[in-house]
C-alpha cells in the first residue's frame, strides 16, 4: 500500500530481459534503506527488490505488468518516481494507492499557468475506468486531484514542488504514463455495473 507521495527519484542504470520478464537495476539514494523482498513503487508500479549492490538495487517486472504499464518504454538513464510502501501509523498525505496500474494514458497537453502547470491526459475509456472532478488519480505514482474530468480524459494541476521533485518535469506531449484510478471509485463503478 502506498500514498502517492513521491520520496525521491531513481535512475535506470540497466535493463535485462529474462524470458518474458524484465529486470531493472536502479540507482537511488534510497538503496541503503532497502532490503530484499521489499515493495517499492516505480512510477506507480509496485515492484519487489530482488538484489542490492552498493547504491543500486534490482527489481523484476513480469510479463503481465509490462503489458499493463509503460515499463516497456523505459530506457537506460530514464528518471523514475520512487515511493516505499507506507508504514502502519503514518499519516496518509496522498490517497490510498495500491501500486497496481490500471492502464496507461497519454499526455495530451501541458499548459503553464504562472507558477503551476495543467497537464491533460487521455486514456482508453473501453476499460471502464473513470475520474471525477476533485477525485483522486495517480499518474506515474504521484497522488493528484482531478481538476477537469471528461469521458476519456482528465486534467491535473501541478505545483512547482511536485514539478521539481518528480519526473513531471520530463513529461512531454505524447509521453505515455501509468494511471491508477481511485480504488473506491473502482469498487463503486463495479457495483453499479453488477446491478444493471
Amino acid at each position: 500500500m502506498f500514498t502517492g507521495i513521491i520520496e525521491t527519484l531513481g535512475s535506470i542504470e540497466e535493463i535485462k530481459k529474462k524470458g518474458q520478464n524484465l529486470d531493472f537495476t536502479i540507482a537511488s539514494g534510497l538503496t541503503g534503506e532497502l532490503k530484499i523482498d521489499q515493495s517499492v513503487a516505480h512510477n506507480g508500479v509496485c515492484l519487489t527488490v530482488v538484489a542490492i549492490k552498493e547504491d543500486h538495487y534490482t527489481v523484476t517486472a513480469i510479463h503481465e505488468t509490462i503489458l499493463k504499464t509503460n515499463l516497456s518504454d523505459w530506457k537506460t538513464g530514464e528518471v523514475v518516481n520512487l515511493e516505499r510502501a507506507m508504514k502502519l501509523g503514518d499519516r496518509l498525505d496522498g490517497h490510498i494507492v495500491q501500486g497496481h496500474v490500471d492502464q496507461t494514458g497519454t499526455c495530451k497537453s501541458i499548459v503553464s499557468a504562472e507558477g503551476s502547470w495543467y497537464f491533460t491526459f487521455e486514456y482508453n475509456q473501453g476499460q471502464q475506468n473513470i475520474t471525477i472532478e476533485k477525485g483522486s488519480i495517480t499518474v506515474n505514482g504521484v497522488s493528484l486531484t482531478v481538476v477537469d474530468s471528461k469521458a476519456n480524459e482528465f486534467s491535473v494541476a501541478i505545483i512547482p514542488y511536485t514539478f521539481e521533485h518528480t519526473n513531471f518535469k520530463n513529461l512531454q506531449i505524447g509521453s505515455r504514463v501509468n494511471l491508477e484510478f481511485d480504488v473506491i471509485g473502482k469498487y463503486v463503478a463495479r457495483l453499479h455495473q453488477l446491478r444493471q
